[in-house]
């Protein structure tokens, strides 16, 4: 059973950069997707990042595309990153990663991923 701990979260001014790390207890190559999720108060959760880990196809929302990055430390394979730029006000929101052993495909529906972790706020804002 997959443990996800993330961090890397913290208060930003627009236009800044954090980057997110999502730590798994487990060999990540047992699995085949890991994503990241977030979701503000009053709104759904919403897909923002995925990542194939068998052939390294990454996918983005259109609200991050181009700003976001998902990418897997080579040398620690249990981890995975978002590297968030020119972060906007509305990209304020808990961010979570999340996998499921059962998935063989990119799934964008949060009710498909059976592992969570705690999530890491993010605020923008000056």
């Amino acid at each position: 059973q997959a443990q996800l701990v993330e961090s890397g979260g913290g208060l930003v001014q627009p236009g800044g950069s954090l980057r997110l790390s999502c730590a798994a207890s487990v060999s990540t190559l047992d699995y085949y997707v890991l994503a990241w999720f977030r979701q503000s108060p009053g709104k759904e959760r919403e897909g923002v990042s995925f990542l194939a880990l068998s052939d390294g196809s990454t996918y983005y929302s259109d609200s991050v595309k181009g700003r976001f990055t998902i990418s897997r430390d080579n040398a620690k394979k249990n981890t995975v990153y978002l590297q968030m730029n020119s972060l906007k006000p509305e990209d304020t929101a808990v961010y979570s990663c999340a996998t499921d052993p059962r998935l063989r495909y990119v799934s964008f529906n949060p009710s498909d991923y059976g592992y969570w972790g705690q999530g890491t706020q993010v605020t923008v804002s000056s």
